[in-house]
């Protein structure tokens, strides 16, 4: 039986690639199409990141401007205070000083009349330095204290317990934590430091001579 002509299929027309062909798929895109977009994107985010370095260089440079300007006013303010501090401990002794004048002015008064007056002056001078919180110490009979207390020599003292001040030789003046000076005082010894202090007050080297001759 002889062969029969296999009819060709037809040609189908060109379209779209389907699942498995070269070419490109309903829907997608390509890369050079999205490029200019995201470059676009990453631009304007740079920009944005630019303004705001900016605006927080500015708000330092403001503060430290600030900053300054708070010290400058903080040293004026001080230095203000402490010229009235000193213009008023000043006016507080221009009465003193006046009365010193007037007690020279009539230097040729009686001797009575001008220590009377110096008295005052000084009763004035105690009361200012009272005013500005600094009072002049009694410190006799009180136990000695070094915070307030610099003890200058012992001695014995027969109506005084060791330790205890028994004379002033320089007034102190202030309480507490506010002093201008400690009183220079001298302090009761206890027995023993008394009879060593007196040994060394009757002529001291006693005992060396009864040791030398003793050895000789």
């Amino acid at each position: 039986m002889p062969d029969k002509d296999i009819p060709t299929p037809p040609s189908r027309p060109a379209g779209p690639a389907t699942a498995g062909g070269t070419g490109p798929v309903p829907g997608s895109t390509t890369a050079a199409s999205t490029t200019p977009a995201a470059d676009s994107d990453g631009q304007a985010a740079i920009e944005q990141l630019a303004l705001r370095v900016a605006e927080l260089e500015d708000l330092w440079r403001r503060a430290l401007a600030d900053l300054d300007n708070m010290r400058k006013r903080a040293a004026r303010d001080v230095e203000q205070q402490r010229t009235q501090e000193r213009a008023r401990v000043a006016a507080a002794w221009l009465p003193v000083v006046d009365n010193l004048e007037l007690a020279l002015a009539h230097s040729g008064a009686s001797p009575s009349a001008i220590v009377d007056g110096v008295r005052a002056v000084l009763d004035q001078a105690l009361g200012v330095l009272r005013g500005l919180g600094y009072p002049r110490r009694d410190d006799v009979g009180t136990t000695f204290d070094p915070a307030r207390h610099e003890a200058v020599a012992t001695r014995s003292d027969p109506h005084a317990a060791p330790g205890t001040v028994v004379q002033v030789l320089r007034a102190g003046y202030g309480e507490g934590d506010h002093q201008l000076r400690p009183a220079s005082v001298v302090v009761a010894a206890g027995k023993d430091n008394g009879r060593h202090t007196e040994a060394e007050a009757s002529g001291g080297g006693g005992g060396d001579d009864r040791r030398n001759a003793g050895a000789q």
